[in-house]
């Protein structure tokens, strides 16, 4: 497994994982029948849509938070090191 294959893999699993918890979490007390546009206007998607979107946005939200997670646990050694090998 190549090195960025291993990072995307640290960041991804997890978030898979967080991102259903947090569906079920959710979706235990919210209705997608109740869930509306910003502006008050129904969504007009099926169930199945709006359980997919939101399980899509929770995932996307917990990524970020992985990957600044494993920036955070880099030392400035390893940062330094991928900028020098970047360029």
């Amino acid at each position: 497994m190549t090195r960025l294959g291993r990072r995307l893999a640290i960041i991804i699993w997890p978030a898979f994982l967080v991102a259903g918890v947090l569906e079920i979490a959710v979706f235990a007390f919210v209705d997608p029948a109740a869930v509306h546009a910003p502006d008050g206007r129904p969504l007009g998607l099926s169930d199945t849509a709006i359980y997919s979107l939101a399980f899509f946005v929770f995932w996307a939200i917990v990524s970020v938070g992985c990957l600044l997670a494993l920036r955070l646990a880099c030392s400035a050694e390893e940062i330094n090191a991928e900028a020098t090998a970047d360029a």
